[in-house]
């Protein structure tokens, strides 16, 4: 007899049965069985909550996360949250309320919508940046970093937005504003914070090679890096002063006729008492101010610049004058904050030099530079000379590299040197809601940081949350900021650490989340890590992912990580955009859709089936309601056949036997491979047969009911209770599938008649080929191009192709 399913009572049910029986609870220490770690990027608990997008991921990992315990997998899945973040400032500063109690809010509002949705999550490993037992450990981390001398306290410009009042890192800045609120932002000089990122650059290029993740991600943490080997040289400035220039073409030195300074540098600075049109030059300064890194060189289509007048350099290869100028791309917080301008043979030297009317050399060979530059990419390897570069004309650019190196070398003037784009990470922001930085300002000027047993060092609660003047809100804690203790007097630092900090080890610590001695237990850092399969969004390629990456290759070093790299296997979800195929946001707030909508409307795993059923989990996918209604469809036929105790055999006629076989193989290869739509599809599949036939052998229910119960985990666990089981059967064992099962007995092969197919013909795996061959000139179609003329020759290629030759 059918049973009603009833969603919201079902569903109601068995997350209640979950969170009573502690169904997903990881015991870390029972090391008998292999391990599986899934994770998501853990989720900044907003006011706003899920929306729909976070499900997509988090039901992929929830789909591995059952099937692998099913397996035989001690499986670890937790959740937590980045629970650090402007909104709770913000709302801090609007109300004067301490912005922790709006965090739990919210945090607690986003746990209930995802058990709402039957996640495996194990809640009592449940971490949260902002919580003083976590954060003691990023403050005890961040004291290792300083302590070995990869956290420095140094001057160095920055990105200050004066709305906010904080510093803001390149990747918050969008086009010379703020990322959150969109306010100006300038670029000054501070004392900052920061992490030696390129103290791990080689490191983190090395650790690439060895993990599973997407191409485009690795290669866009490669460019960030930015490795290149060239060449560091010396420049004098007339009249006294010099500078260096680092250079992956010093082939094309004698082709300079003009230098770039960064306006912001100090070279500019001290030469500002010789420089004749210092009004036009301090306008350019402060125009470039105003812009970011990524907006001075990544979206800088084209070279300003101001010209220094009176001021030139000298060539030290061959003693020429050539003159200055500044120009925004040039920074003078990466390399020497001076470049080389040879527009013979860089594009955009030549459309520089063009409009400012500088003259050209050509110094390489082997094309026309009147129209445009022969650049590095199409002369290098080619065989290409030099010309016009005195001793040096005449041999090959590869040659030239390594005399004109050795000569300039020699002269004391140059030296190899390795370089990368990578800069220091800016670890400070003034802001209030982050972690205390755990050092105190002595006041003979020198650096305090904290004992261990001074951690966590936790944050004051403030009546005012708003920084003053540019200065950071805990500045306002006058007693708290003030510090003595062991004849140590000072002043406590008042920026805090970047939201970053946190998710930079978080995946650590769920591990082992309530220690109070350590960060993690060792032993159990070595069990479980690393991550097995981490999914997030790929707006994280060059901030978290990086982050991590540092921050574990650093304890790895220490011996305080078993892994050099955290996450073995990464993947990126794709977007689900509106159904207008737009982004869902406030633009089209009528394209938004609410998860808790369509669980309110038809039920979680209506839900978790649609987003898993939409398309391939890495492709952005546009939300459609008629999918909604037809993943709901789909549950009810498989309900309806499933909890009809008629339709359920205890013998097997074997009508079943290879659908069945080929299903448990092809869900489990494509719940493997992430490719969740395809084991729907074979799903669908396998229900169409069990309706076609009108029974299925119970074994064959089951084991139907525990793959489908990853993706619908409610209606899973019902109908399985329906069929008799009293447990969970989320420990059960997978289904396995028989090989022999599901060979084909006949296969469809293609027939040619010279080289043509003309049409196709059904065999048995094992036929002969006087028999194949019989039955293929059979084939109408093949019978009548073969029509009047004579077979030449018949070729079987067994299980593939027939050809006939005729003339």
């Amino acid at each position: 007899m059918e049973q009603l399913y009833d969603p919201k009572k079902i569903e109601e049910k068995w997350q209640k049965y979950w969170e009573e029986k502690e169904t997903f609870k990881t015991d870390v220490w029972d090391f008998s069985k292999p391990k599986y770690y899934v994770l998501d990027m853990f989720p900044y608990p907003s006011g706003v909550g899920l929306h729909a997008g976070h499900p997509e991921g988090y039901t992929a990992t929830d789909i591995v996360s059952r099937m692998k315990r099913m397996q035989g997998y001690n499986v670890l899945h937790p959740m937590g949250y980045d629970s650090f973040g402007l909104p709770a400032e913000q709302y801090a500063v609007s109300t004067g309320n301490h912005p922790n109690g709006f965090t739990e809010k919210n945090i607690e509002s986003f746990s209930k919508q995802l058990k709402e949705l039957g996640f495996d999550y194990d809640w009592s490993k449940m971490i949260a940046t902002s919580d003083p037992k976590f954060y003691k450990w990023t403050q005890w981390i961040f004291k290792q970093l300083y302590l070995d001398g990869y956290a420095k306290y140094i001057d160095m410009p920055v990105n200050w937005c004066e709305e906010l009042g904080t510093v803001l890192s390149n990747d918050e800045v969008i086009d010379g504003k703020s990322e959150r609120g969109g306010y100006p932002v300038i670029r000054k000089n501070m004392k900052q914070w920061v992490i030696n990122q390129p103290a791990f650059a080689e490191k983190l290029l090395e650790g690439l090679e060895e993990i599973d993740w997407p191409e485009s991600t690795k290669d866009m943490q490669r460019h960030w890096i930015g490795k290149s080997e060239g060449v560091e040289v010396d420049f004098e400035i007339v009249g006294g002063g010099n500078f260096s220039i680092y250079t992956t073409c010093i082939e094309t030195i004698y082709g300079i006729t003009f230098m770039v300074l960064a306006p912001d540098g100090q070279i500019v600075k001290d030469l500002m008492p010789r420089v004749e049109n210092k009004e036009e030059v301090e306008a350019y300064i402060n125009e470039t101010l105003k812009k970011n890194d990524m907006d001075r060189t990544e979206l800088n289509k084209t070279k300003s610049g101001c010209i220094l007048k009176g001021i030139y350099a000298i060539n030290p290869v061959n003693g020429k004058e050539v003159p200055l100028f500044i120009g925004d791309f040039v920074l003078a917080s990466y390399g020497t904050g001076a470049v080389m301008a040879v527009p013979s043979h860089d594009q955009r030297d030549f459309e520089y030099a063009g409009v400012h009317n500088i003259p050209m050399i050509q110094v390489i060979d082997g094309a026309d530079v009147s129209e445009k530059a022969f650049e590095k990419g199409d002369y290098l390897g080619k065989g290409c000379i030099l010309m016009n570069s005195e001793e040096f004309t005449g041999l090959t650019v590869e040659e030239a590299k390594v005399a004109i190196t050795e000569k300039l070398s020699k002269m004391g003037v140059a030296r190899k040197s390795v370089n990368y784009h990578f800069r220091e990470w800016i670890f400070a922001r003034q802001r209030y809601w982050g972690e205390p930085v755990p050092v105190v300002y002595t006041e003979n000027d020198e650096i305090h940081v904290l004992s261990d047993s001074e951690l966590p060092l936790i944050l004051p609660v403030l009546e005012d949350y708003k920084g003053k003047n540019g200065k950071a809100p805990l500045e306002n804690a006058t007693e708290w900021k003030q510090y003595e203790k062991d004849g140590v007097k000072g002043k406590r630092e008042t920026s805090t650490m970047p939201g970053s900090a946190g998710s930079s080890w978080y995946f650590m610590r769920y591990i082992d989340p309530d220690n109070q001695e350590e960060f993690a237990n060792q032993e159990l850092l070595k069990h479980w890590l690393p991550v097995d399969l981490y999914i997030g969004g790929p707006e994280h390629a060059v901030g978290h992912l990086m982050y991590s990456r540092i921050w574990n290759r650093y304890l790895y070093d220490k011996g305080l990580s078993p892994v050099r790299e955290p996450f073995k296997k990464l993947v990126h979800q794709g977007m689900i955009l509106g159904s207008n195929g737009i982004k869902m946001g406030k633009r089209f707030p009528e394209f938004v859709v609410n998860p808790s909508d369509i669980v309110r409307d038809y039920g979680a795993d209506t839900l978790r089936l649609y987003e898993m059923f939409m398309g391939p989990l890495e492709v952005s996918k546009p939300w459609n309601q008629q999918g909604v209604e037809g993943a709901r469809k789909f549950i009810n036929r498989v309900w309806t056949f499933f909890t009809n105790e008629e339709n359920i055999t205890e013998d097997n006629d074997d009508s079943l036997t290879k659908v069945y076989h080929q299903t448990v193989k092809k869900v489990t290869s494509d719940f493997e491979q992430l490719g969740f739509n395809t084991a729907i599809s074979q799903m669908m599949i396998f229900v169409n047969s069990v309706y076609k036939v009108g029974t299925c052998p119970r074994k064959y229910a089951e084991g139907f009911i525990k793959m489908y119960s990853c993706i619908c985990p409610h209606v899973g666990e019902e109908m399985w209770n329906l069929l008799g089981n009293s447990n969970t059967l989320a420990n059960e064992c997978w289904p396995t599938y028989d090989e022999d099962a599901i060979k084909e007995d006949t296969i469809t092969i293609g027939v040619q008649v010279n080289g043509k197919v003309k049409g196709t013909v059904e065999l048995a795996v094992d036929e002969e080929n006087g028999s194949a061959l019989t039955k293929a000139k059979e084939v109408p179609t093949v019978a009548k191009a073969m029509e009047g003329k004579a077979i030449v020759k018949e070729i079987y290629v067994k299980g593939k192709i027939i050809n006939i030759v005729v003339k």
